[in-house]
Parts: C-alpha cells; structure tokens; sequence
C-alpha cells in the first residue's frame, strides 16, 4: 500500500470554502466531503493541524470606516465558528480533535499552547487553530505558516476555493492568466502573487517550509497532495 508522503502537515482551509457553491455561512455538506477526504489520511497516520480562515463570515478588510483593529478581532472570532463545525464534523468521523485558540475563550476551547498542540498531534489528535496569531494586521495565512514553524509541519497545504494552484494574476478576472507549477518564495515575493500575503511568504521562506497551493473544489485533492501526488503549485 502506498504511504502518505509526509507525516505532519498543516492545512490551510480558506473560510469560503466551507460555504460551498454560497457565497456565506457553511455549508453541511461541503464540510463533510472535505472531512471525509481528511479522514482518509488521518486513517493512514498522518499527524494533521488545520487553520482555517473566516471569509465566509467577516474580513478585517470588509470593516470601510471601522477602526481596523476591531475590524480583525471580529474576523478572529469568525475563525472560531469555522474552527468549532470543523471540530463537530470531525468528531462526527471519530477523528479525535481540539481546538486551540490565540485568544482565550476556555468555555469552549483551550488556549494556544505549543507545547499541549505538540502532544496532542503526537496523539494522532487533529489540531484546529483559531483566532489566527491573536493580533490584528496579521492574516490566517501568516497564522498557518507561524504555527507550522512552531509545531515542525512538514509541509503547509494551502486550501483555495475556485483555483487550482498560483497563477500570475487573477483567473477569475482574466482568462489568460498562466498557472505556475512551481515557484520559489522569492517570485511569490517580487511577482506581489495573490496567493499568500508577503508576511506569511517571507515567514515560510525564513524558516524553509514548502507550500502546496491547490484547489479545494474537488476535496479528494486533499488525500493526492498528502500521498505526494504533483498537483497545485509547489512554492519552494
């Protein structure tokens, strides 16, 4: 039987992708086709944390006329409902889960701590990070790759709703855009790619953690990109 290629990974789940074909709130059934494909691999071994954004409720950058610190708080606390229906679903498939947040709310889960997220992946239990780093300016995607360097990810997956992988400019927007293959954190950098925002890039770069950028639309690409499969955009 093959085996997975890595052993821990961090998974990057785009809030609006667990709105399905809407375009806010959660939908039941895209959560659990995303978590049945996790459960495949979680099955297999695979040490898995997961940080999932809150687009689908509320951005920081949605708040025009807010003061932009509250406006981020709000979009933290989005997190946590993402964070919480993906700890429902996966307790839902038996798959052990916690979740962990920078800010603390103890009535409904427990405080980021490196060393407790460390121990409970070495007890196959999924982590779920919410509340992005706890401070406002700093995206999920930072979040991701933060947490990735403290807990030793292997490898950061990154999630995206309606792409498949980074390309040169929006292919939403235009149809010409190119889709890259691979790409190195440098070009990510000086090309401004929408894929990740340049603090989480420089952050991956820093500390050498490969990206995987693909496409969520299709959630068995979660089990292909874990088993080493060439799919998405390898950022290196």
């Amino acid at each position: 039987m093959q085996q997975p290629k890595y052993r821990r990974v961090m998974l990057k789940i785009s809030g609006e992708a667990l709105a399905g074909e809407n375009k806010s709130g959660i939908d039941s059934l895209t959560i659990g086709r995303i978590c049945d494909n996790i459960k495949t691999v979680y099955d297999m071994g695979v040490e898995i944390a997961v940080v999932v954004g809150g687009g689908n409720f509320w951005r920081g950058k949605s708040g025009k006329g807010m003061d932009r610190t509250t406006a981020d708080h709000m979009g933290m606390l989005a997190t946590v409902i993402n964070a919480l229906a993906l700890q429902d679903a996966f307790e839902a498939r038996n798959m052990a889960t916690r979740v962990q947040t920078a800010i603390e709310m103890r009535q409904i889960a427990e405080p980021y701590i490196r060393r407790r997220a460390v121990r409970h992946l070495e007890k196959k239990r999924i982590v779920i990070f919410a509340c992005g780093t706890g401070n406002p300016y700093f995206s999920t995607d930072t979040t991701a790759a933060l947490r990735a360097a403290e807990i030793d990810a292997e490898v950061i997956l990154l999630a995206k709703k309606n792409v498949d992988g980074a390309y040169d400019s929006d292919p939403m927007v235009n149809p010409d855009a190119k889709k890259f293959d691979r790409l190195a954190y440098i070009d990510v950098l000086s090309k401004r790619l929408g894929v990740m925002d340049s603090t989480a890039a420089s952050l991956c770069m820093d500390n050498s953690i490969p990206i995987i950028v693909f496409g969520l639309d299709e959630p068995e690409n979660i089990i292909k990109v874990i088993m080493g499969e060439d799919i998405g955009t390898q950022i290196t």
